[in-house]
């Protein structure tokens, strides 16, 4: 497993729950980071859209008399922001509003919504709810495709092949695992890809998925490094992915990364979330 590194965040210290409201408790890394990995250059414009849709699953506050009051929430970061928002000082900073008194719900979310634009740089929108499940996931699934895997990272591009016939399709995999880049800890989810181009070969892209088992990287910059890669080596004139993480700490991310012109999908929950 890829070493844990240092970091100056909450994430990996034994961090006591705050008593009382704090903002400052958000912590932001800067997107470029992740991104110059991936050779974007800085200032240039990105190659996708996108954005990072959080789903708050512990959201609680007292009333004006002191009662407590609970609720989920959904957050939507765009992916054009300078900063991504750390998971754990996230979920620091949604425990340090436990004690805090409002006059409504609505206050609630104009304040979180306003912390949270400050700290990613760009504007965060908050609605109080969770999607819809789903009942079934859209395309095909390539999960049962007979490979062998004798290496699990890094992920390798050359394994994305895509040749032949043009076609449309979407294609799912259960299988993506990666790990945090400070704490080592697994991350789990779902990953979605659209495309309309070459047709990539299912199980080259299954085993280059298999690659991150071992990888560490944050959720926003794995799917940021998918979505590159697939563009890079596969060719497709349009293209879509999207993660929809496992919850941990009572919030789940869910980063989709798209060609510019694609609508962005329907918001939903998958059996696992």
């Amino acid at each position: 497993m890829s070493a844990p590194s240092e970091h100056p965040s909450p994430l990996g210290r034994d961090v006591a729950y705050p008593a009382r409201y704090a903002p400052d408790l958000l912590y932001a890394i800067p997107r470029s980071l992740g991104r110059n990995a991936l050779k974007l250059p800085p200032g240039a414009s990105l190659p996708f859209v996108g954005h990072d849709r959080w789903q708050a699953y512990e959201l609680s506050w007292l009333d004006a008399r002191g009662k407590p009051q609970v609720a989920t929430a959904t957050f939507c970061v765009p992916a054009d922001s300078p900063c991504l928002i750390e998971s754990k000082s996230l979920k620091l900073y949604l425990n340090s509003l436990n004690f805090e008194r409002f006059s409504d719900a609505a206050t609630v979310g104009e304040r979180i919504a306003a912390d949270l634009s400050t700290a990613a740089g760009a504007t965060v929108t908050l609605a109080f709810g969770l999607p819809a499940q789903e009942a079934a996931t859209a395309g095909d699934c390539i999960d049962g495709q007979a490979i062998t895997v004798d290496c699990f990272g890094p992920p390798d591009p050359a394994l994305l092949v895509a040749t032949g016939e043009i076609v449309k399709e979407t294609l799912h995999s259960g299988l993506l695992k990666s790990n945090c880049p400070v704490t080592g800890q697994p991350d789990w989810a779902d990953l979605s890809l659209h495309y309309h181009g070459p047709r990539i070969d299912h199980a080259g892209l299954l085993r280059y998925l298999v690659g991150f088992r071992d990888h560490a990287e944050f959720h926003e910059q794995c799917v940021e490094r998918i979505f590159i890669d697939v563009l890079t080596h596969c060719g497709p004139s349009a293209l879509a992915v999207e993660a929809r993480y496992t919850r941990r700490g009572g919030l789940d991310i869910n980063p989709w990364r798209a060609t510019p012109g694609l609508p962005p999908p329907p918001a939903r929950r998958t059996l696992r979330q």
